[in-house]
C-alpha cells in the first residue's frame, strides 16, 4: 500500500463568493494529514476538473451555497468520467436540500456533507474511501 498522502481539491465552482467554509475544511483536511489544493473562488467544471488531473488528486470537494449544486456537481462529475477519471472521490459540501442530496449521489457523488457537519466526519470519510 502507497504511504503516499490522500490529494483532494477544493474547489468553489460558480458565483458563489463565501469560502470560510471551504476554507475550514481546507485546514482540517490538512491537519489531518492530506495534500490540498484549493482552487479558490469562481472556477468552472471545466477548470476544477483540469486542476484535479493536473495534480493527481484523489478526491475533489466541492464546496457550494449558490444553489447551483444540481447543474454544476453533476457536469463536474461528467467531465471527470469524460476524461477518464472517474476513480476521483467526489464529495459535496454547502446547503444542499435533502430532496437533491439523494440525486446528487445517484449521480455519481459519494457524500453530501451539510452545514454543521463535524469536519472529522468529512476527515473520516475520506480516509476511508480515497486512496492514498
Amino acid at each position: 500500500m502507497s504511504s503516499r498522502k490522500i490529494r483532494v481539491v477544493i474547489a468553489k465552482p460558480g458565483l458563489d463568493g463565501h469560502d470560510r467554509g471551504a476554507k475550514v475544511i481546507a485546514r482540517a483536511l490538512r491537519d489531518a494529514g492530506m495534500e490540498v489544493i484549493y482552487t479558490g473562488l469562481h472556477q468552472t467544471p471545466e477548470q476544477i476538473v483540469e486542476t484535479a488531473i493536473q495534480e493527481d488528486a484523489d478526491a475533489v470537494g466541492i464546496s457550494i451555497l449558490s444553489g447551483a449544486h444540481m447543474t454544476l456537481v453533476p457536469r463536474i462529475v461528467d467531465l471527470l468520467r469524460e476524461r477518464g477519471a472517474d476513480d476521483v472521490l467526489v464529495v459535496v459540501g454547502g446547503t444542499i436540500p435533502r430532496e437533491d442530496v439523494e440525486e446528487l449521489k445517484r449521480q455519481g457523488v459519494a457524500e453530501v456533507f451539510t452545514p454543521g457537519a463535524p469536519t472529522s466526519d468529512i476527515v473520516e470519510f475520506l480516509q476511508s474511501r480515497a486512496a492514498g
